[in-house]
Formats: structure tokens, C-alpha cells, sequence
């Protein structure tokens, strides 16, 4: 159970690391980068990380965040996956449908090193919906094909996936540099 809960708290600080990019670049407040209320950042921050103030994150200036239809779709799905009882899945699931909203890879948008921390991550915390991904599809493509799944449409007119034209998109590599390596060996960031 501690390996668990060091791993979750290495996810939220590189989630943290990412919401405190984009505060200090006026591109969201931290409410608007996680998707968490203003009250659970800050329970997040007292109990994880109470070194760090929460006036870095300027929270006495924000408000609880407004998801948008798909973010409420994605999030709904993680919940219905999610481990019963734990506030930590819950927690995650917000983070997960508001990060998923970005442009890059989910591993990078969550701030994570590399994919495997993504996969563990949600093996972790929404097993049943991680299991199901068997193939290796990239998560974001697995995630809005199990949400059209539930709607009963399909993604691909084809049969099925290796037949697809689209195929690589969903299962070719996730290459990248990890934003925080970009971070540690003084590179911009994009």
C-alpha cells in the first residue's frame, strides 16, 4: 500500500508541476488545469504536500472549475471503472477527464514521464477500464472508442482495428520527451 500511495503522490506532483506551468503562464488557473474544486486542491496540497502553500497556486483567487459535455462524459466513465470507496480514484478521474482535454499525449499532458506511469496509474485506479484495453490502444483513442461504444457508434467503418486506415493513429508509438525532462535539462517548453 505505501508503494501505492508513493506512486499516486508522484503523479499528483507531476500533475501539480503541470498546473503550475500553466498558472504562472496565464493560461489557467489551477482549478481550470485539474479539474478539482478549489477545495480538494487544497486538501490535495494539505495532505500530500504541506510544504508547499497554496497561495502558489493562488487558489483564494479562483473558482471550482465548469467541465464541459465531454469532460463530463470522460469523467463519468473513469467513475463507472473507478475502485469503489476510494477518494483517490475519484480525485484522479477529475484530473485524468480535464488533462485529456489537452493536445498531447495524456502522459505528457498529466506532466508523467512516459506512458508506462499512465497504464500503471489507471490499472491502479480503474482497473476493469485499463483491462479492457488489451490491444495497447493509446489511451485517449481507448477512452472516446469505449465512449462510443456505450452510445452505439463505432470510430472505424472498418471491421475491425487492423484493418482500419486510421490504425497507427491509435496504436503507433507514443514518443515525446516527458515535459518535466524538458524542464530539468533547461529546454523550452512548447
Amino acid at each position: 500500500m505505501d508503494l501505492e500511495m508513493g506512486f499516486d503522490q508522484h503523479v499528483l506532483a507531476c500533475v501539480l508541476s503541470r498546473t503550475l506551468e500553466e498558472v504562472e503562464a496565464g493560461q489557467a488557473t489551477a482549478t481550470e488545469a485539474t479539474g478539482l474544486s478549489r477545495a480538494e486542491l487544497q486538501d490535495v496540497l494539505t495532505r500530500s504536500f504541506p510544504a508547499i502553500s497554496a497561495n502558489v497556486f493562488a487558489l483564494e483567487e479562483v473558482s471550482d472549475p465548469d467541465a464541459e459535455l465531454e469532460e463530463e462524459l470522460l469523467r463519468g466513465l473513469l467513475l463507472a471503472h473507478a475502485r469503489p470507496g476510494e477518494d483517490a480514484s475519484a480525485r484522479f478521474a477529475k484530473i485524468i477527464a480535464r488533462r485529456a482535454m489537452r493536445n498531447n499525449h495524456l502522459w505528457q499532458d498529466l506532466g508523467l514521464f512516459n506512458r508506462g506511469e499512465l497504464s500503471r496509474l489507471l490499472a491502479t485506479h480503474f482497473p476493469t477500464l485499463a483491462a479492457g484495453n488489451t490491444e495497447n490502444m493509446k489511451w485517449k483513442k481507448y477512452f472516446y472508442r469505449k465512449l462510443c461504444e456505450a452510445d452505439g457508434f463505432t470510430l472505424c467503418a472498418a471491421p475491425n482495428c487492423s484493418e482500419c486506415n486510421e490504425f497507427e493513429s491509435c496504436f503507433g508509438p507514443e514518443e515525446g520527451e516527458s515535459r518535466l525532462a524538458r524542464i530539468e535539462n533547461g529546454i523550452a517548453l512548447d
